[in-house]
């Protein structure tokens, strides 16, 4: 496998479905002093990484053809220091936690703006973690903590409910509906 330019410093690779969003997301990082790369699909991403091995990437968690988890793992395979976040418009604990658990740096909800993404891409004040400004309210924790358990279960609804301690279609309901706001 040839690896041209692996070892550039501050090399990015964005994947996104969204167009106009990565192409902005490349703009902005490009004039931040990232060396961008971009790809639209896991496809794409995979072929991208076998010629430019990142030390940064930005991934959609869903595109259209898979999981930009696919991706994380691959980047993690070839370079086990790379920081990569997720970035998703599908954002829940339960996401959130396997993105993690598949090697993601971190894992921001769209809309994410550029100095949000830098920060986090560059570790900068890890330590400092300040209180939420939108708390989440308690039923958006009770749809969270359902969703992460549906989720768990690979989203069989019988299984869920079994494993809440609630009936089916109550279960059924709730899926249904949008989440809560904050």
């Amino acid at each position: 496998m040839f690896q041209a330019d692996c070892n550039l410093e501050k090399s990015l690779l964005i994947v996104d479905d969204d167009g106009p969003l990565r192409e902005r997301l490349a703009k902005t990082m490009t004039k931040r002093g990232f060396i961008v790369s971009m790809a639209d699909s896991v496809a794409q991403a995979r072929a991208s990484i076998r010629w430019n091995i990142p030390n940064y990437a930005i991934v959609d968690l869903k595109l259209n053809d898979g999981s930009g988890l696919e991706i994380v793992d691959q980047i993690h395979a070839v370079n086990g220091k790379a920081r990569v976040i997720v970035l998703t418009g599908y954002g829940n604990i339960a996401t959130a936690v396997t993105a993690i658990k598949h090697g993601a740096t971190d894992y921001l909800p769209k809309p994410a703006d550029a100095d949000a993404i830098e920060r986090t891409l560059m570790n900068l004040n890890p330590d400092v973690l300040s209180p939420p400004t939108n708390p989440m309210s308690p039923d958006r924790v009770k749809w969270e903590h359902i969703q992460r358990v549906f989720t768990e279960c690979g989203n069989n609804v019988s299984e869920t409910a079994r494993q809440l301690k609630m009936h089916r279609r109550t279960l059924q309901r709730i899926l249904a509906k949008h989440a809560p706001r904050n």
